[in-house]
């Protein structure tokens, strides 16, 4: 080996040997998500444990591990496949790769169990919701505001007539029969999703109809399971498609000259929220929550319907200052880049059975509702451009129409990378969901016997 002489000190050209604590460092730095590897390795291995004993815990604690482990290796996965990684794959793969870990047993019963427990009973989706609307909603341009929420209307509304039209015409055409298509797939498409949608749909269907109420909940779970897939994979190519075409898309913002509140650059403010202030913002958004869910419990309104509402209206009047504007941006962004796919992944264990969604895999089916999909988005696309909307921005709240609640909003969101746009998605959702399902109920009452 060739040495060289400095200060009499003999040197050699070899690359100096890393120290061992270095080359740990780098390792405990190699991370999955969020999550460091050697922590990943760690938590699956207690999980085992705790299966092999019978019983997972189905608190807090266990579920944000198991959770963030899931989710963000799912998501990881589906950032690298080739092709796919453009049109959402990461929030497909955290929705639908547990869905069907259940289904073949591969997520043993104990753990399904405990994620079930912890969605169900901790109703983290909400705090989710909450702070992704809160915030995104005071994050927004107050002078651009309202013309969004009243432009949004228009391809919401054209969407879901034109998506009804056609949906119902190739559904008949392909021999399912006309009351079929529109009562059992069509309209459970755009009803808003399982708690708000099918459920209800299924209840009246039976009153009215005098079917068995489960059996007519097996038979439209299918249409709102593959129709929100249908509109996941848009939203990804609207993505795709904006990246391609510039002008076409605000990349989350809704309308030409609207902005967020900006957190860096010349326009930044001179503050930037400390953690009391954030903390002040989840305060802010849990109570407007709270307010939302004692009007639904008393009049049957959306309660997330209604706190887009509050928040709209403390926006423009200025009943919060800049500071804590500042603070709930940020916590809609914390919940944006670190709640998503965690949360994604409850929802395919808890929320998302796979023999449902395989249960629509027949042609006629499968033809009638991607048509349905295809045509909201499309017209919701075209008629925004008309309004002076994005299209590309347009066409993903259409596509929320579609919507498997608000579940498949944060999927659909999550798979374009506009999670600010959840306020407009709650609206098509939500309203879009409860008139749907008010008007098919008058109509199967009269012609649906």
């Amino acid at each position: 080996m060739a040495q060289v002489t400095v200060d009499n000190q003999p040197q050699s050209d070899a690359p100096p040997v890393e120290e061992p604590v270095n080359l740990w460092w780098r390792i405990m730095d190699t991370r999955i998500g969020i999550v460091p590897l050697p922590i990943l390795v760690v938590v699956v291995a207690l999980l085992g444990i705790y299966v092999r004993l019978g019983k997972v815990p189905a608190d807090l604690t266990t579920n944000i591990l198991t959770l963030a482990v899931g989710g963000f290796a799912c998501a990881e996965i589906g950032k690298h496949l080739p092709g796919l990684k453009r049109v959402g794959a990461a929030a497909i793969l955290a929705t639908f790769v547990p869905s069907f870990l259940v289904y073949v047993g591969v997520i043993p019963v104990p753990l399904k169990e405990s994620i079930s427990t912890f969605t169900d009973q901790s109703n983290f989706l909400y705090l989710f919701i909450g702070s992704i609307i809160v915030g995104s909603i005071l994050g927004m341009d107050r002078h651009m505001l309202i013309g969004g929420f009243l432009k949004i209307f228009a391809p919401i509304v054209a969407g879901s007539i034109v998506a009804a039209a056609v949906g119902i015409g190739l559904g008949t055409a392909l021999g399912l029969g006309f009351k079929h298509t529109a009562f059992m797939i069509v309209v459970p498409v755009m009803a808003g999703g399982v708690g708000e949608g099918a459920i209800p749909l299924s209840i009246g269907y039976s009153t009215l109809g005098g079917g068995v109420q489960g059996d007519l909940l097996a038979e439209i779970l299918p249409a709102v399971m593959f129709g929100s897939l249908a509109a996941i994979l848009l939203a990804g190519a609207l993505n795709l498609l904006g990246r391609k075409r510039p002008e076409l898309t605000g990349n989350g913002q809704l309308q030409p000259g609207e902005h967020d509140v900006p957190l860096t650059g010349s326009e930044a403010p001179r503050f930037m929220p400390d953690l009391q202030t954030v903390g002040a913002a989840v305060v802010l958004a849990m109570t407007l929550y709270l307010a939302g869910a004692l009007v639904q419990k008393l009049t049957d309104f959306p309660g997330p319907v209604t706190m887009l509402f509050l928040a709209v209206a403390i926006k423009l009047a200025r009943l919060v200052s800049p500071q804590l504007e500042q603070g709930a941006f940020r916590n809609y962004q914390f919940f944006a880049k670190l709640v998503t796919y965690p949360l994604l992944f409850a929802i395919g264990v808890a929320k998302t059975p796979w023999e449902k969604l395989m249960s629509a895999f027949n042609a006629a089916e499968i033809i009638t509702i991607a048509g349905t999909v295809v045509t909201l988005v499309f017209t919701g696309f075209f008629v925004g451009r008309l309004v002076n909307i994005h299209p590309v921005e347009s066409g993903i709240v259409a596509a929320c129409r579609a919507s498997q609640g608000g579940t498949g909003d944060v999927a659909i969101l999550s798979a374009c990378d506009r999670m600010n746009m959840m306020p407009f998605a709650q609206v098509a959702t939500r309203i879009g969901g409860a008139i749907t399902v008010t008007l098919a109920l008058a109509l199967f009452a009269k012609y649906g016997g």
